[in-house]
């Protein structure tokens, strides 16, 4: 990742706790014709003192043949974004941006055996479902043969993490009075993403007077 200013910066527990809560992203690799990538949910764990991202793919999927034990993967979990139009700033002579935050998780990738097929599907499965207002479903509601067929047809990948790379870039290097404008400008946005991004850029300069509650 490309770290434009070392205060966009997001801490690497927090990172993680960021990747975690998303739950969601895109795998890359690079074979011999160049990258190859699959848009993945995944769930964090930790395993013998390492912070592991364990993904599954179907089992035709090109990454799994690259998950060699050697080979790196790049885990890039995204989260809520923004175009600033220059126009918003309080001060003139500003430059049309985009807010954003995003987590890079790399590391050696490695296949799993089929035997933790089923453990993982059923970690993916509590976490997702816990995000949910209802009562989780699991895959023991499943008839056993269309659950050991499903089973079947994935592979299990752990990414052994060992650089972890965030950025929040929340107008953190701009005066109060630019900041505010452009936090209630996103308020009022019919995007619920737009909403979210104003109520951290708040969070970040608490005391101030914004138009939003």
């Amino acid at each position: 990742m490309h770290v434009l200013r070392a205060q966009f910066r997001i801490e690497t527990q927090r990172a993680l706790e960021f990747a975690a809560s998303r739950g969601f992203g895109v795998i890359v690799a690079t074979d011999e014709r160049g990258p190859r990538a699959s848009h993945v949910p995944f769930v964090l764990i930790e395993r013998d003192g390492h912070t592991v991202v364990q993904i599954h793919f179907t089992a035709k999927n090109p990454l799994v043949a690259l998950a060699d034990g050697s080979r790196r993967f790049l885990l890039i979990v995204t989260g809520d974004d923004a175009y600033v139009s220059n126009d918003w700033y309080a001060s003139r002579d500003n430059v049309s941006t985009w807010l954003y935050e995003a987590v890079h998780l790399s590391g050696v990738a490695h296949l799993r055996g089929l035997d933790e097929n089923r453990g993982h599907g059923d970690a993916l499965l509590a976490v997702s479902e816990a995000r949910l207002p209802k009562e989780p479903w699991d895959l023991t509601q499943m008839e056993p043969g269309k659950r050991e067929s499903m089973l079947a047809a994935i592979r299990v990948v752990d990414l052994v993490v060992d650089e972890v790379e965030g950025q929040a870039k929340l107008n953190q290097h701009k005066s109060d009075a630019d900041h505010v404008a452009v936090a209630d400008r996103l308020a009022r946005s019919e995007e619920s993403g737009h909403r979210r991004l104003a109520r951290k850029m708040q969070a970040l300069r608490q005391g101030l007077e914004y138009e939003m509650p």
